[in-house]
């Protein structure tokens, strides 16, 4: 068990009621086990029709993410619920056991999903009055493909232009729990090939973490070329590695 110092070889007694269990390193292994992050209500889930108490499972999910201290991966809780994933501080070192070509993101579309996360809902269209170029439908359904971004319902003017907002999936690979934790936009001027180049006036940019924070698998599909009103080529690379359960 990588993340509690404390744990042994015992074998469970069958017998042994699921209050009686020792919680920590049954939760550690299913979680290790899961490709996904595991809600609260899931964990309580894989125990059956004799549940632990009500409590339990947040205590012994405090006590394995104090266990992770000091060490190179970390449990943390996310959108979608709880997982463990490789500390930033040495995600460079393990990074290299992968070699598959780095994911490209334009501008474009960094800015674009910028927008909607700090707007939504917003319609592409005034996505497009923001940034002052058109918005190309490709980079909508890519966005869409990557399940970052959704529909979230219709705005009530002719046309009923669709609204976007993000999704579960969109704070889980920011590594993110709620919007609320989007950091503010001087923080931004840490990572300069990720600060927007636009003038409209919100108080948060799009996380920082998108040049440091990776997925399982997975890539943004390519964008078409840039047409007259989407002049940028610009582009940020991004490591895409299985270093996230």
């Amino acid at each position: 068990m990588p993340c509690n110092p404390n744990s042994t070889n015992r074998q469970p007694d069958p017998n042994m009621s699921e209050n009686d269990l020792n919680l920590a390193p049954i939760l550690e292994a299913t979680l290790l086990a899961s490709t996904l992050p595991l809600s609260t209500a899931q964990l309580y889930g894989i125990f059956g029709d004799s549940p632990p108490k009500p409590g339990a499972i947040e205590q012994a999910l405090t006590e394995l993410k104090a266990a992770c201290e000091g060490r190179g991966v970390e449990l943390v809780e996310v959108a979608s619920g709880w997982r463990y994933q490789v500390r930033n501080e040495v995600h460079p070192y393990v990074a290299r056991l992968w070699t598959e070509r780095q994911s490209k993101y334009t501008r474009a579309t960094l800015e674009t999903l910028a927008l909607i996360a700090y707007r939504q809902p917003i319609t592409r269209g005034e996505i497009e009055q923001i940034r002052g170029v058109s918005v190309s439908a490709t980079m909508i359904k890519s966005l869409e493909e990557r399940e970052w971004i959704r529909v979230l319902g219709h705005r009530d003017v002719p046309g009923r232009p669709e609204l976007f907002g993000t999704t579960k999936t969109f704070l889980d690979y920011f590594g993110l729990k709620s919007l609320d934790q989007l950091p503010p936009l001087a923080e931004l001027k840490e990572y300069p090939e990720l600060e927007p180049q636009l003038s409209f006036d919100i108080s948060e940019p799009i996380p920082a973490q998108a040049a440091v924070i990776t997925e399982p698998s997975g890539e943004l599909p390519d964008e078409t070329e840039p047409t007259e009103s989407e002049p940028s080529t610009e582009s940020v690379e991004t490591t895409t590695d299985p270093l996230q359960h």
